[in-house]
């Protein structure tokens, strides 16, 4: 698991996936900028069987200059780096979530979304896993239940419907 403090906060992320060997290499602030630099660091030295990236949230929150298409063309390049070194593993990307506190940038979110979501689909063992519908409540808002008092992170609430979603995708 690669990505920013979603994954990072996922202190007991192996107990929800019993079974699975799960390495959480998720730092704090990051962007995919940041999983970009360090990929030598923290994906390339474990050649895993799978990587499942959580990241693109803070990279919209750093500055309003950042669009939905730049986040997607970040994700883009971190896609290609990790498909050349290792190119049969199955990559996961988590969609950005509907956070309540960054929830004036959904636009931007919700384009990354749908241009990650598009070049996945058109990629061999690459899964896009949406998260953002099922972090919204009947209003149309995200549920505040599922989310720390930073209104940022997600409390184990938040988690379980994160596992529902990712599980199925993962190798055994």
């Amino acid at each position: 698991f690669i990505g920013s403090s979603s994954f990072t906060k996922w202190k007991d992320v192996q107990e929800y996936f019993p079974g699975y060997p799960i390495i959480n290499r998720g730092f704090g602030g990051s962007t995919l900028t940041d999983l970009i630099r360090y990929e030598k660091e923290i994906i390339f030295p474990y050649r895993p069987k799978q990587v499942v990236i959580y990241c693109g949230e803070n990279d919209v929150a750093a500055s309003d200059t950042v669009t939905g298409r730049i986040v997607f063309k970040r994700f883009k390049k971190l896609f290609t780096d990790i498909r050349a070194k290792f190119p049969h593993i199955p990559v996961i990307f988590i969609s950005l979530k509907p956070s309540p506190s960054r929830w004036s940038m959904k636009d931007r979110m919700l384009i990354a979304n749908q241009l990650i979501q598009k070049y996945l689909e058109q990629k061999k063992k690459a899964v896009f896993i949406s998260v953002w519908e099922n972090m919204l409540g009947k209003d149309g808002e995200p549920i505040p239940e599922i989310f720390l008092e930073d209104k940022l992170h997600m409390n184990a609430k938040g988690y379980a419907i994160w596992k529902k979603l990712i599980e199925p995708n993962l190798l055994k």
